[in-house]
């Protein structure tokens, strides 16, 4: 019988080893690409999206769908705009909090109110009317304690962490709302699971004395709210030291970084939360057909033993810049090294 990719997906999770290593190939550029549109206008309808990730799921055979349309969206929810550039993922207006005052006016968007977010779930619902319980479709919610950086910049929201406690504290709450009713809103449209966006809980960005303080009390809260399975990804932000700190949140997957030792993350992981990660995006750009097996090979020979293990990407999100030939290459080399059992490595380590 047949494996599904969400037979596939669910295996690993169970820190099992299915068929071959899961692939997620976190396409969400590729599919303007696919379509012939501007990104402007392959974002602005969501039966294009639907038709793209149908096309990207088609010719790469990833094991999930990623209606994912851009970070700042959720921005927009807020009043805030978005700035589309032609190669590249769209990026943040200018913030919507100027001042710490202006936190104390600040209320959490209604989704259903919200024409940007009702966007996607349309792309959720129609994903799910094609591919049922098949293939997972992955949600995507910015981290409460993260979004701040596009609400008002990274600067001024350091200052507000250290210097004005109970207005953080009041943002979070904001944040923490709309986090909760907008990753639920995706998993009642079909969603299989929310992909949680923490990069500013990275080690690369805060230390972990600060991170239990703030970024995990703050995933502790939300998480709970969230009514689904979620995964938390550093994008492309180094977590080796926080690895069980995250597990303890409550999440079942963390997205790791091309900067960490993708064995020592997969030993610190080892039944409390299943790994994504952790192919190199930006070199990504440049890689060879024999570069990209390479690194595919040497990713499932650090963690693909016993299950636990997803192949991504380190970041979320492949670059516009990857050509066809890369992924393609990266597809073949998971159908070559990445079947069950890795005897493989074995034979590697003993020659």
């Amino acid at each position: 019988m047949t494996t599904t990719s969400l037979q596939r997906v669910l295996t690993t999770l169970g820190h099992c080893e299915p068929d071959r290593v899961p692939l997620f190939l976190l396409t969400t550029l590729h599919g303007a690409k696919e379509t012939g549109l501007s990104l402007r206008d392959y974002f602005s309808r969501s039966d294009q999206v639907i038709e793209g990730q149908m096309r990207l799921l088609q010719r790469y055979r990833g094991d999930c769908l990623y209606p994912f349309f851009y970070a700042s969206l959720e921005v927009e929810a807020f009043g805030g705009e978005t700035i589309f550039i032609e190669d590249g993922p769209p990026n943040c207006g200018c913030p919507i909090i100027h001042r710490p005052e202006d936190i104390d006016r600040l209320e959490p968007p209604r989704v259903a109110e919200s024409a940007c977010l009702t966007r996607v779930l349309e792309t959720i619902a129609g994903l799910k009317a094609r591919v049922g319980d098949t293939v997972p479709i992955i949600g995507v919610a910015i981290s409460p304690f993260s979004l701040p950086v596009m609400q008002m910049g990274f600067d001024r929201y350091l200052e507000l962490i250290h210097e004005h406690p109970d207005r953080f504290a009041r943002l979070m709450a904001v944040n923490e709302a709309f986090c909760a009713e907008w990753a639920n809103a995706q998993l009642a449209a079909g969603a299989t699971a929310i992909c949680y966006f923490d990069p500013v809980s990275s080690q690369t960005i805060v230390p972990r004395d600060l991170y239990l303080k703030t970024g995990q009390e703050v995933a502790k809260r939300t998480l709970a709210r969230i009514q689904g399975p979620t995964a938390t990804h550093l994008a492309s932000g180094r977590g080796l030291g926080i690895v069980a700190d995250i597990a303890a949140t409550g999440t079942a997957v963390l997205g790791v970084s091309a900067l960490d030792n993708l064995a020592e993350l997969k030993a610190a992981a080892a039944g409390k939360v299943t790994l994504l990660g952790n192919l190199n995006g930006i070199e990504m750009r440049h890689w060879t057909p024999e570069l990209a097996e390479s690194a595919v090979k040497r990713a499932i020979a650090a963690a693909g033993r016993g299950g636990g293990f997803i192949l991504s990407d380190n970041h979320g999100e492949i670059p516009w810049q990857v050509p066809d030939e890369v992924l393609l290459s990266i597809r073949a080399a998971v159908d070559r090294w990445g079947r069950y059992p890795l005897d493989w490595v074995d034979h590697q380590a003993a020659s």
